[in-house]
């Protein structure tokens, strides 16, 4: 009997149906190659790696391997770590990836996908529902700093609701698939402009002139900026004004985005 960890965030799915149909949302092809982060039990890694060409499947948990290895997975190779460890740089090749993320982790493992490597062609990920929600959300409530770093790399939708008796051990929670297709649309550097944008939220109350002054002089944003601008705030602005306003701000401070900062 596999003594399921509370640490770790397990929750496995079973139903075949609904596997299959999390496989289909990846877009999964012949010629693929896949990595799955969280195999647990390996009920999902079964069904990639019959419509995939090569998995690589990241299980943190060391107990999974008997189960996971008597699986006999001809093009699956199981490894045994942290995936938040791994360094990306080691996959030469493009690859899909399909994640079943447990909430503590969600947030970090996107953005060290989107951040660490250019071979990511698409992302589908099983998530808590209101995570989903943040992901995909536009400018309202639920909009942050994750919603506008997966609009700067593509359009994230939500593709089903999967209820939370879907799931064993049961969790508290629905969780929901989100996908998200990898496109090229903004031509500009992806870790400074996750730094503007992850400063311009920094106190969701505070308007976008006294978050950016942390890291820009008044002076240079009010000579940057008209003063209606300075006064909104971070989750007033859509993924093309972010990029505009980072565009502007950069052709002020030409050499890096700390330069002319009152720091």
């Amino acid at each position: 009997m596999f003594n399921f960890k509370k640490k770790y965030g397990q929750n496995f799915l079973t139903d075949k149906n609904l596997l299959n149909a999390i496989v289909s949302d990846a877009g999964i092809e012949k010629d693929d190659f896949v990595i799955e982060i969280g195999a647990g039990a390996g009920a999902l890694t079964e069904v990639i790696s019959s419509r995939a060409k090569k998995v690589v499947a990241f299980e943190i948990d060391s107990e999974l391997e008997g189960t996971l290895n008597s699986l006999n997975l001809k093009n699956v190779t199981f490894r045994f770590e942290d995936f938040m460890k791994v360094d990306l740089k080691e996959f030469k090749e493009s690859f899909k990836v399909v994640a079943n993320l447990p909430y503590y982790i969600t947030t970090p493992i996107i953005f060290k996908l989107l951040e660490e490597t250019d071979k990511l062609i698409s992302l589908t990920v099983m998530v808590q529902k209101e995570v989903a929600e943040r992901m995909v959300a536009d400018t309202s409530g639920d909009y942050g700093v994750l919603s506008v770093m997966l609009a700067f790399y593509g359009q994230a939708k939500i593709t089903r609701i999967v209820k939370r008796n879907m799931f064993y051990p049961e969790p508290n929670v629905d969780s929901a698939v989100v996908t998200l297709k990898i496109e090229k649309k903004y031509y500009v550097d992806k870790l400074t402009f996750y730094r503007f944008v992850k400063t311009a939220f920094s106190m969701r109350r505070k308007t976008l002139l006294n978050n950016l002054s942390t890291i820009y002089s008044k002076d240079l944003l009010k000579q940057t900026f008209s003063e209606d601008f300075l006064k909104r705030r971070a989750e007033t602005l859509t993924i093309d004004e972010f990029v505009e306003a980072y565009k502007k701000i950069l052709g002020q401070t030409p050499t890096s985005l700390n330069a002319d900062t009152k720091n």
